[in-house]
Order: structure tokens, then C-alpha cells, then sequence
């Protein structure tokens, strides 16, 4: 952690407001796995299958966009002390609003109702202005000046360009002679992903690598300007997009500058992971290393390709990007925010109620060390399946669904086992 960067720790929020996002986000991927095995190979024969598309959507808005929500709502107080204003009324209308909007869009998309979109679009829209005028409130009022705080508002500016595409997909999906365009949803993909999922990853990876993992601070010069120079070529790459052809040139130096700085990023963070002061096991290290070097193989692929894949390798290029990278760095972040967040909630709980005497468990206790890294070598083996069985799809796709799925049941129940393990002592302090 930035030594100069102190904890405000007094200004944390109630934790059932992140503790919401977390406990329903899991489900989400037990829904997504869930259909994956229903639909069975046939999901798997393109980018454009209905059953993928609710799947994608399933996992990016309901897993990823939920858990970085909670997460932000967290960190905007006591990194920045800078509090949620109402931050149980915000969380609450939020979590409604994303989880509703969530589920009416992946069944829109299955049954192709336009209902279902125009539901999924009344909720969803609402909730991410809401989210982003909170945190553009939190980081205005922010006193902390660390590198974290530009690359949270760029990463949230990427959430409302990602919307805003998304908002014209799917007010167009549902109509029968409605196609849809490549470009759009390319740019939706990417600002998603590469903006406003990757951004926010890199800004907390700031804070929450050296804190969490006992390493080395990131050089200065890259927590300045990474962000920066990450969010002017998503906007080149784009203008390449949307231009004639005359100026692909644009694409190729937005992407060029794009897949070098995630490269950049992956491989820092690495090397500080190798400097880490204390190597004992842990979990969430192997998720961080798992999600980088996927992110890797992608910017490697997605290079090789002139920064647009190709078709035969575009749910190889989503599966490297979204179930290994993204979905492998917010588990391993779970497993260290939860603990944190139960302990110090705990503290701070026994000491309002003068139970001065009582010994609570630490962060390693909070959470079942053993069974964190079953889950983990389950969902690395859901990730190796899902590679493969875009390949050979017919045997392999319903293995790889049954190992998401069994996963993130497991990473569910995990992250239960602190909500009782908070129960417990702030109900029966004594034992």
C-alpha cells in the first residue's frame, strides 16, 4: 500500500452494503453454468447463440458489474475518505435495480421478448446512472489525491459508454429484422472489458496488491499515467472502429498502445508478486497470477489478430478475457475484501458493545483456507475446459458447465461461511 495513502477506516459504510453484491453475485455464474449445461455444445457455435449471449451477460452484469459495484462502495470511504452519501438507500436501489435488470435482460435474450428488453433497459439504465453519479460524488469530495482516484472515474466513464452501447443493442435486439452490428458490439465488449472491468482492476490493483499481498508499491510513473494512456487508446481504437476503412491506422495504434499497456500491467504486477515479503500460500495470489497471465494469452491473441479477432477465435479471445482474467482477479479479490471487511466489522462491533476481552478470529480464519483452494483449483479447471471445449465442444462442453458451476457453489458457500462466522460472534459474543 502507498505508505502515504493511510486507511480511513472510521468511514466505512454498513456491511451489508458491498455484502449484498457479493453473496448474489456467485449465483449468477451458478445460473450461467447452469444453462450452459442445459443448452450443452450447440451454445457454443457462436458469439451470436442466444444461450451465449445470456450466459455472457449473466457473468459480466451479474458477476463481474456486481461484485465491482459492492467493491466500489466500499473503497470510495475508506480509501478515499470520502463516504456514500445514504449509502444503505443507494445499495439497496442499486443491488435491486442491477439484479432485476440483470435477469429480465438474460431471458429477453433467450426468448428474444422485446418486453423483456424494455424491462431490462428500465432498470438497468437508472442503476448505472445512479452508481456513477455516486461514485463521480465520492471522487469530487475525495481527500485523497492517489493514482486509484482518476483510474476509478475513467473506469466508471467506461461503464457509462458500455451502457450507453449496450442501451442501443438491446433496444434494437428484440425486433425481428434488427441485426446486429459488429462494430457495436465489438466497442461494447471492449469498453466493457478493457474499460471500464480493466481500468477499475488496475486502479485497485494500486491499493490492494501491496496491502494484500505484501508487495513492493507499483513505480510512480505507472500509477500516474497507466490509466491515462489506457483510456486515450480505447478512444482511438473506437474512432478506428467507427471510421471508414481509410482509417484503420487508428484502430491499429489504439490497439497497439492498448494491448501494450495491459502487457505492461500484467507483467509489473507479476514481478511485484515475486518480491512479495511473505510467501506463505495463498489463494488469492493464485487467482491474481491465473487472471494475468490469461490476460496475456489475450492481448498475445487479440494482437496476433490486428486487435479485432477473428471469427473462429472469438470465444476463445471472451474466454481467456472474461473467465480468466476478470473472472479469476474479482474471486481472488473476494477472498481477501470479505475477511477484511467481517474483522473489521467485527472489531468494531465488540468494541461499541465493550466486549473488550472476547478474541476474535483473524483473516485467515475467517474463511476456510482448505476449501478456498479446492474452489480455486475447481475454477481453474472450469477455465482450462472452457478453453478446450471451445475447440471440441461436443465432448467437453457440459464437463467444463458442471466445473463452473460446482465452483461457484463453492465460492458461494466460502464466502457464507464469514457472513456466519459474523453472526455468530456478534450475536453470542461469550461462544
Amino acid at each position: 500500500m502507498n505508505p502515504a495513502t493511510a486507511l480511513s477506516l472510521e468511514q466505512t459504510p454498513p456491511l451489508l452494503v458491498p455484502l449484498r453484491f457479493f453473496l448474489t453475485a456467485p449465483l449468477f455464474v451458478v445460473v450461467a453454468a447452469g444453462l450452459l449445461l442445459w443448452a450443452g455444445p450447440a451454445a457454443l457455435g457462436s458469439r451470436w447463440t442466444p444461450s451465449i449471449l445470456a450466459i455472457t451477460h449473466f457473468i459480466t452484469l451479474g458477476f463481474l458489474a456486481m461484485t465491482m459495484v459492492g467493491a466500489v462502495q466500499q473503497l470510495l470511504p475508506i480509501l478515499m475518505a470520502s463516504p456514500v452519501p445514504r449509502p444503505r438507500l443507494v445499495s439497496t436501489a442499486v443491488h435491486l435495480m442491477f439484479t432485476a435488470g440483470t435477469l429480465l435482460l438474460g431471458v429477453g435474450m433467450l426468448t428474444n421478448q422485446a418486453e423483456l428488453f424494455a424491462g431490462a433497459v428500465a432498470l438497468l439504465v437508472p442503476g448505472v446512472l445512479v452508481f456513477a453519479a455516486v461514485v463521480a460524488y465520492c471522487l469530487s469530495h475525495a481527500r485523497s489525491s492517489h493514482a486509484t482516484i482518476s483510474a476509478m472515474a475513467l473506469a466508471t466513464t467506461s461503464l457509462v459508454v458500455t451502457a450507453g452501447i449496450g442501451l442501443v443493442l438491446a433496444a434494437g435486439y428484440g425486433l425481428e429484422s434488427f441485426h446486429l452490428p459488429r462494430n457495436l458490439t465489438d466497442l461494447h465488449l471492449v469498453w466493457g472489458v478493457f474499460g471500464w472491468v480493466g481500468l477499475l482492476v488496475v486502479g485497485v490493483a494500486y491499493q490492494v496488491v501491496p496491502m494484500f499481498q505484501i508487495t513492493p508499491n507499483y513505480p510512480a510513473i505507472v500509477m500516474r499515467w497507466l490509466p491515462r494512456l489506457l483510456f486515450v487508446a480505447l478512444l482511438l481504437w473506437s474512432a478506428g472502429q467507427l471510421l471508414p476503412v481509410s482509417y484503420r491506422a487508428l484502430m491499429l495504434l489504439g490497439g497497439g498502445v492498448l494491448g501494450g499497456g495491459y502487457i505492461g500491467f500484467a507483467v509489473i504486477t507479476l514481478l511485484l508478486q515475486q518480491r512479495r515479503r511473505r510467501r506463505l500460500s495463498d489463494v488469492s495470489v493464485n487467482f491474481w497470477r491465473l487472471a494475468l497471465v490469461s490476460l496475456l494469452l489475450a492481448m498475445l491473441l487479440w494482437g496476433a489478430e490486428g486487435f479485432a479477432p477473428v471469427h473462429r477465435n472469438e470465444l476463445l479471445f471472451g474466454v481467456m478475457l472474461i473467465v480468466g482474467f476478470a473472472m479469476s482477479v474479482v474471486s481472488g479479490m473476494l477472498y481477501k475484501i470479505v475477511p477484511f471487511l467481517v474483522w473489521l466489522h467485527l472489531n468494531n462491533h465488540l468494541q461499541a458493545t465493550g466486549c473488550w476481552a472476547v478474541k476474535i478470529p483473524n483473516m485467515k480464519q475467517i474463511l476456510p483456507q482448505r476449501r478456498s483452494h479446492w474452489q480455486f483449483w475447481l475454477q481453474f479447471a472450469a477455465f482450462l475446459l472452457m478453453l478446450a471445449a471451445v475447440v471440441w465442444p461436443e465432448p467437453l462442453t457440459r464437463v467444463a458447465a458442471a466445473c463452473l458451476l460446482a465452483a461457484f457453489l463453492l465460492l458461494w458457500w466460502n464466502l457464507l461461511d464469514g457472513v456466519r462466522i459474523y453472526l455468530r460472534y456478534t450475536r453470542h459474543p461469550d461462544g
